[in-house]
């Protein structure tokens, strides 16, 4: 009898169960989600209507940064999504000071992350990534206020949540294809979280254009000829959509990577500085941008590693 121990060290890999294949055959999963989606759409014009400090592309450079953040702190794929689904909902029906919007930020990314992580984001490290121009007081302020306006309903539905559903239904079955345009897709679900003007979409409509996009990037064949007529019609039947609003959906996913790759200009002299808790900065100071070659963006992009724009860590610098 051995008495060796048979663990084996994943080191920081997460242990994952299987998926459950009756959740991704069952077709009432995917009617269940889109029903109850639309409990949780988000308001398109409380910028004109709720707040009068608070502008679009302040909205984009925090959440710019939470998702760098994210990304940094390897959160699940979820957490992101949903932090921008709490601070779209907040927005909605609270007005708030532009100085408070990287404080919302920040708070939204704590509570997702206690919703969706093992090991959640901690007011610590929080602070630590706003620069210390948030104090751990506020975040924990804001947080009693996020709850309250949103009245405990956290477990909002998603783009990511239909990404599975939506890969099973068109039938990709090979392991590493399956990976791969999953994670491009829900790398451009990210993507359109951190631009307001894809809160006119549902979530799903959200996670087919990205998941569409994927496939025609990748050239992944789904049993059918590779044609974008056909991947937009079973992309159709599947999250039962009108096609028309389906290939808008589209060709905006494709327009914003294709705007993000074009602002992310080429590194001149491949400059990394080290930041505390090991955070890799971009050069310009306070930023945590992630400019690893295996940043999903970056990836998505063909590995090109290239400087993304600093993140912000001050309030300042929103506006």
């Amino acid at each position: 009898m051995s008495l060796a121990c048979p663990e084996i060290c994943v080191g920081e890999r997460v242990l994952r169960a299987k998926q459950d294949p009756t959740l991704l055959k069952d077709r009432r999963v995917l009617q269940n989600l889109l029903k109850l989606e639309e409990n949780y759409l988000v308001s398109t014009t409380y910028f004109d209507c709720v707040q009068a400090d608070v502008k679009p592309y302040m909205r984009k450079i925090v959440a710019t940064w939470m998702m760098q953040v994210c990304e940094e702190q390897r959160c699940e794929e979820d957490v992101f999504p949903l932090s921008m689904n709490y601070l779209d909902r907040f927005l909605s029906v609270q007005p708030i000071r532009r100085t408070e919007l990287q404080s919302l930020g920040s708070t939204c990314m704590l509570v997702a992350s206690k919703v969706k992580e093992t090991l959640p984001l901690t007011t610590e490290k929080l602070v630590i990534y706003t620069d210390n121009s948030v104090r751990q007081e506020e975040l924990l302020e804001f947080e009693l206020l996020l709850l309250m306006k949103l009245k405990w309903d956290l477990l909002a539905v998603t783009p990511v949540d239909f990404v599975d559903q939506i890969l099973n239904q068109l039938g990709i079955s090979h392991p590493e294809v399956l990976s791969q345009t999953r994670k491009h897709a829900n790398t451009f679900i990210h993507l359109c979280c951190t631009d307001h003007k894809f809160s006119v979409y549902t979530p799903s409509m959200i996670a087919a254009g990205s998941v569409g996009a994927a496939i025609s990037g990748l050239h992944v064949s789904t049993g059918l000829p590779l044609s974008r007529h056909r991947l937009l019609t079973r992309l159709q039947d599947i999250i039962n959509v009108d096609a028309d609003i389906l290939r808008q959906c589209l060709e905006q996913v494709e327009s914003a990577l294709t705007s993000s790759l074009l602002q992310v200009p080429a590194h001149p002299n491949n400059k990394h500085t080290e930041q505390a808790g090991g955070v890799q900065d971009c050069g310009v100071g306070g930023g945590v941008g992630d400019m690893t070659a295996d940043s999903p963006l970056l990836s998505a992009a063909g590995n090109d590693c290239r400087e993304v724009d600093s993140t912000p860590t001050d309030v300042d610098m929103v506006y």
